[in-house]
């Protein structure tokens, strides 16, 4: 009897280590089960684009040494002459250094003096990705531009051209007789005898005012023979951009992250071969009249060559207003730098009306 139990518990013990061993043991998957329910509103979302991939299409190792190379051949990389003199001021930083533009970008303001500035980098411009497609350069700044000469008067250069505009425009207006936001200049007498005075050697639209010249505003539009087109009505505003002239595709040290003027993609979109930016001699035609209202300017005593700055500066004074107007359109023409290719027909009334006003 008692051989009976133990044979029992014998085969009771390998029935259960027959079961638990079934149990551990996984059997071949089952087919697929049904594609689940759409969403809410009946629809297929779209697949999303494989991470890697998208990331690696700017940051694989090849693309961006390209692009450093490129930035290394620009004037914004070489910036330690523009931080050391303003990169730290408050009032400047947000274009003089690196620090300034991106606690401009963030906060709409320099929060304070820079203890320590640095020239430009690639965070400068482009900030943290905000929707990580391909599409997506994550520059910190793309909307219109409020001006800084006119709070009234916004500036679209398109999209990521607009992150030039922030910082490549004039800082002041022009005088004229209600001249509430200049900072460098004094209306000597508001009753109507048109004297201005100039109170700085650094009076002007500042350097750099090519978004300005781009848009056709900021200029004092003085009167003459030649009509001013509308504002934006530039063909190198609304056929071309600052990035599809100064971004195109890299070659012979121009274009792409350079910043320097592609002659390549002026060709391509004129239809020409120009082994300069002379276009029909317009840069000819606009620098000899910018040299006629510079020397017109210096017979007036308006401006004078300083020796030991190697350039003219206006000189300070008090001065017929339509002398210290014709002062700034020069400056700010001359500061542009383009000779006229931002906007010839803008350019060009601006100098032949200045002048002959002078006359």
């Amino acid at each position: 009897m008692k051989s009976l139990k133990i044979f029992k518990l014998i085969i009771l013990a390998f029935a259960c280590l027959a079961i638990t061993v079934s149990c551990v043991k996984e059997g071949p998957i089952g087919p697929a089960g049904a594609d689940g329910a759409d969403g809410a509103d009946g629809t297929d979302g779209q697949n999303g684009v494989d991470g890697n991939i998208t990331c690696l299409v700017c940051h694989s190792g090849s693309n961006m040494d390209e692009k450093e190379a490129q930035f290394s051949l620009s004037e914004h990389k070489s910036g330690e002459n523009a931080v050391a003199y303003a990169g730290g001021r408050a009032s400047c930083a947000r274009c003089h250094s690196h620090e300034g533009f991106v606690q401009y970008a963030e906060f709409g303001k320099v929060l304070g003096d820079i203890s320590a500035p640095s020239a430009w980098e690639c965070g400068t411009c482009h900030g943290l990705h905000k929707t990580f497609e391909s599409t997506d350069y994550a520059l910190r700044l793309s909307d219109p531009v409020v001006s800084l000469f006119d709070p009234n008067v916004t500036m679209d250069l398109g999209g990521n051209s607009n992150l030039c505009a922030n910082c490549h425009q004039s800082r002041k207006p022009g005088p004229v007789d209600e001249d509430q936001y200049n900072r460098k200049g004094t209306l000597v007498d508001a009753a109507g005898n048109g004297l201005y005075a100039i109170t700085s050697v650094y009076y002007g639209p500042h350097h750099g005012p090519q978004a300005n010249v781009v848009a056709g505003v900021g200029f004092v539009e003085i009167p003459g023979s030649v009509t001013y087109p509308q504002p934006g009505s530039s063909i190198h505003l609304n056929q071309a951009s600052c990035t599809g002239c100064h971004m195109a595709e890299f070659s012979n040290g121009q274009g792409g992250h350079t910043w320097n003027p592609s002659l390549d993609a002026c060709n391509a979109c004129h239809g020409v071969d120009e082994k300069d930016f002379n276009y029909g001699g317009m840069q000819t035609n606009i620098n000899a009249r910018l040299e006629e209202l510079r020397d017109k300017l210096v017979e007036l005593g308006v401006v004078e060559w300083v020796e030991e700055e190697g350039e003219f500066k206006p000189v300070v004074g008090t001065y017929p207003m339509l002398q210290v107007q014709a002062f700034f359109n020069w400056t700010g023409l001359d500061e542009d730098r383009s000779l006229g290719v931002h906007n010839p027909k803008y350019v060009n009334a601006l100098l032949i009306n200045t002048l002959e006003a002078l006359q």
